[in-house]
């Protein structure tokens, strides 16, 4: 079996797949330009994981082989650009969470798009977050007055939980011909045509589904 430093460029094409980091591009895109938090690219990011793994095994080998300093600069090169795009993916998810703390914690739909790692920092954040308030706020405030989420306990919604706006205007790229109705159920029928690569600014709910199935890309 050849070691790592016999490998060609067809084998660190394997280890550092283009498809793959696009892909990797393309879901921080969507995530930093979305004002809700997306599914978590699961599959994605642990290829990612384990591509990062083997291209420094690649460069650490390469290295102690003395091969010429040139390819491994490129190699460290790809290997930097993966790295940042996963550390950003990931952090753009973190900073969402603990934006919309409560709301990620309470909503089901949100819970399902969550890691399970994700899916503790939020509980935690959450219930750091109304200890706090508890304590050096809450207590001093009349009973009727002494909740996180309500403005009151009449309140029949938690109406003091911050939730991502969902009428914010994106910018976005068809990837393929898809036809979006402009307005919600029981408004008028519009129906706007976008062929792939046009360019739209339109309202996120609007294209909210064609992101998810992979038609539409925010940019």
């Amino acid at each position: 079996m050849a070691s790592t430093s016999e490998m060609g460029s067809a084998d660190f094409e394997t280890l550092v797949s283009t498809s793959d980091v696009e892909l990797l591009k393309r879901a921080w895109r969507n995530e930093k330009a979305a004002p809700e938090i997306l599914q978590y690219e699961a599959a994605l990011v642990d290829r990612a994981k384990e591509q990062i793994e083997l291209v420094e095994e690649t460069i650490e080998e390469y290295v102690e082989d003395g091969i010429d300093p040139l390819v491994v600069s490129l190699y460290q090169m790809d290997l930097d650009r993966t790295q940042f795009l996963l550390r950003s993916y990931l952090r753009v998810r973190l900073l969402k969470i603990e934006k919309f703390m409560f709301h990620n914690h309470k909503s089901e739909e949100a819970q399902q798009r969550l890691s399970e790692q994700e899916k503790v920092f939020a509980k935690r954040c959450a219930g750091d977050l109304e200890k706090h308030f508890e304590e050096s706020v809450l207590v001093k405030l009349p009973e009727n007055y002494q909740s996180v989420l309500k403005q009151s306990l009449i309140s029949e919604v938690d109406d003091m939980v911050p939730q991502p706006h969902l009428d914010t205007f994106v910018v976005c790229r068809s990837n393929n011909f898809v036809s979006l109705n402009l307005y919600e159920e029981g408004e008028s029928p519009e129906t706007v045509e976008m062929e792939r690569g046009d360019l739209y600014f339109i309202r996120y709910k609007i294209v909210r589904g064609a992101i998810e199935s992979g038609k539409i890309d925010l940019i």
